[in-house]
């Protein structure tokens, strides 16, 4: 599902609790952030067709973080396009091995304490979570840089739920692509609202949780996490929710 200006020239593909961005940027040229799941491929053609583009007008690729659901087509667009794909050097193994990532607590138990996120994993499973290929030469990106990708997004180091993480402020729309630092569902529980992610498919929830400052600094007034809905009140307001949340 293709949603329409989620912030100012910012898109919004959704499909199997999974949310990429497609970003606005000179001369009708477009960069995408993340890279969802294998299921992804026809529905990422479909909306850059439905926003009056054509495929070679994607000009970059831009990670948050290398997980498996962030990683799905990356390695697809970087044969059939030649796309640049970015993420942060700490990201690079892992993107090249999308399913070798620490995490705190055991994956198997989070079905049985919280059944009602058994349908989002299914979705996620339908849309292709086990048949990920990594993607490798991957460029690095720096903690505060502005990429020269369209958007000229600002790179925000959030590590916690990877070691790697950035999220990507927009400061000219006034918008933070939050990524997984923070999300407005987590699969593993399904619970709603502002919150780092389950200790499931994080590496280090009190690194986590203190990443949320440099997030709150941007002062960004629209969050589009990469798994729920767009949060429209602020990312202060979201940072103490998701504080007051808690790990999971």
């Amino acid at each position: 599902m293709l949603e329409r200006h989620v912030a100012d020239g910012v898109h919004r593909l959704t499909h199997a609790h999974v949310n990429c961005y497609l970003i606005e940027g000179d001369g009708g040229r477009l960069t995408l952030v993340d890279a969802g799941l294998p299921a992804f491929w026809p529905l990422l053609a479909q909306a850059v067709r439905e926003l009056g583009r054509r495929p070679k007008d994607v000009a970059a690729l831009v990670l948050t973080h290398a997980h498996f659901d962030h990683v799905g087509v990356a390695a697809r667009l970087q044969d059939r396009l030649g796309l640049p794909v970015w993420a942060h050097e700490d990201e690079r193994y892992l993107a090249a091995h999308p399913y070798r990532y620490a995490h705190e607590n055991p994956r198997a138990l989070y079905p049985l304490r919280h059944p009602r996120a058994i349908p989002i994993l299914a979705a996620i499973a339908r849309a292709g979570a086990l048949r990920v290929k990594g993607v490798s030469g991957t460029l690095a990106l720096s903690p505060g840089e502005v990429l020269d990708v369209p958007g000229r997004p600002r790179v925000v180091l959030s590590p916690g739920h990877t070691f790697g993480h950035c999220a990507l402020h927009l400061p000219d729309r006034d918008a933070l692509i939050s990524g997984d630092a923070l999300v407005t569902l987590d699969p593993y529980t399904a619970r709603t609202g502002p919150r780092i992610i389950a200790g499931a498919a994080t590496a280090d929830s009190a690194m986590a949780l203190r990443s949320l400052d440099a997030l709150a600094q941007t002062g960004a007034r629209v969050v589009l996490p990469g798994h729920g809905e767009t949060w429209q009140q602020g990312v202060v307001a979201a940072v103490e929710h998701a504080r007051a949340a808690g790990p999971a």
